[in-house]
């Protein structure tokens, strides 16, 4: 995995990926408030290094990656999963062909 960048970012991303998840009620659901309550506890203060902060960003970047990829994946196959038989037309379509017009208005 590359660098994990800042964990505000991160936790932003996560947020987002949440609100994608959920709806408009994002925050109403325990994910988020689990993800803020970590957050919270584990941040760096003046008082205090928190050297589990590494470990929840980590964490915290496995988790957005999964939501991205689960976000993805059922988008893919949304577009791509079977639909039943298609047409010669629908398929060129999805592979971005177009068939060629037979003469006398065949085709």
């Amino acid at each position: 995995m590359a660098a994990l960048g800042a964990p505000l970012r991160t936790f932003r991303a996560l947020l987002r990926e949440l609100r994608h998840a959920a709806g408009r009620s994002y925050r109403d659901t325990p994910a988020y408030r689990h993800v803020l309550a970590a957050f919270r506890a584990h941040r760096v203060t003046s008082e205090k290094l928190c050297r589990a902060q590494q470990e929840l960003h980590f964490q915290a970047a496995t988790y957005l990656c999964l939501l991205r990829s689960v976000r993805e994946h059922e988008a893919l196959h949304r577009e791509y999963h079977g639909k039943g038989e298609r047409s010669p037309q629908e398929v060129a379509g999805l592979v971005g062909f177009r068939l060629p017009q037979q003469p006398g208005g065949k085709g």
